[in-house]
């Protein structure tokens, strides 16, 4: 991708510098509540289905204790814990791996609605307080645009959202955007999460273009579909740019698509390995936010991610 393609293109947001300590003291000063990081253990004896070796720097374990020593330092106090298996049981080895570490507040787990067992896995897992939802969208050779034929598909996200909980989906691209539309029309009341919002990329084709911004417009507007300024850094020209003026002005329109009571934090961790070190994603989007005052940078970074998904207090250091 080029510069200009990715000024005229991508949605954008989440590299930047390192803090002076003035600025570390006022930033920290706000708890941070990280939505997504992923857990894994690749030296398990059954392995894991990602990463997978050919992915380099991400192929080692990433499990709670290294990601606390990362994390605490720079104020993040809590975290949710997003799928990255396509394997039933690792829902429950996420549970047991999160019950180990009090930073870990919930956990979005990989189930498919409109299999037989759903409904009973979902009772299942759900009796752990931690587990806060599901992630299905084009992920795992999965398409949530086919599946929304399916009656018994829909009847289990209903069934979802009876239960309280939510549907992070991902990786945006214009076609989840109209199946996300189409969710939301059909379970109106189901709190749908898009993550790595601003990773995506916008048609190039004007037609495309005008639908997939139509649609972006229409989730703008529906109080339960939260977007995740996640999954932000880019690289252009073979360089990952790291000041604040790259990215702002797609910022600027995920801020006035969402508001300030639905958008959310998350690191992406450790995937975000690929990019920068974690601090640099962190500070940029400190630097966005506290620009907008403290009561815009405490709804994003932890007050609105108690609405989104009902995570749970374990720790005193953690808000709410």
């Amino acid at each position: 991708m080029n510069r200009r393609n990715f000024l005229a293109l991508a949605v954008g947001a989440s590299a930047a510098t390192g803090l002076s300590p003035a600025d570390r003291t006022e930033d920290t000063a706000i708890p941070v509540i990280d939505t997504h990081i992923h857990l894994f253990d690749t030296d398990r004896p059954q392995g894991v289905p990602w990463p997978t070796k050919k992915d380099g720097i991400l192929y080692k374990p990433a499990l709670p204790d290294r990601y606390r020593k990362i994390a605490v330092p720079l104020g993040i106090v809590g975290a949710m814990v997003v799928e990255a298996s396509s394997w039933a049981e690792d829902n429950q080895w996420v549970l047991d791996v999160a019950a180990t570490d009090k930073i870990i507040v919930g956990t979005v787990g990989n189930l498919e609605p409109g299999k037989p067992d759903f409904r009973q896995q979902l009772e299942r897992f759900q009796r752990n307080p931690l587990f806060r939802g599901i992630r299905y969208g084009n992920l795992w050779e999965h398409d949530l645009s086919r599946q929304l034929a399916n009656p018994r598909f829909v009847a289990d996200l209903r069934f979802l959202a009876q239960a309280g909980l939510v549907l992070d989906t991902a990786n945006p691209n214009p076609a989840l955007l109209a199946a996300i539309v189409r969710v939301t029309d059909l379970v109106p009341d189901l709190r749908v999460i898009v993550d790595h919002l601003p990773q995506m990329t916008m048609p190039e084709a004007a037609a495309a273009r005008k639908t997939a911004e139509a649609d972006l417009q229409a989730l703008g507007k529906r109080p339960q579909v939260y977007a995740k300024i996640s999954e932000v850094l880019r690289r252009v020209d073979g360089t990952i740019p790291q000041t604040l003026s790259f990215y702002k002005a797609r910022l600027d329109e995920l801020f006035d698509l969402f508001g300030e009571d639905r958008l959310l934090y998350g690191s992406d961790w450790p995937n975000s390995d690929q990019w920068r070190p974690f601090h640099v994603g962190l500070g940029l989007v400190r630097e966005y936010f506290n620009a907008k005052g403290r009561t815009v940078a405490e709804k994003y970074f932890w007050k609105n991610s108690v609405a989104a998904y009902h995570w749970q207090k374990r720790d005193p250091s953690q808000p709410g």
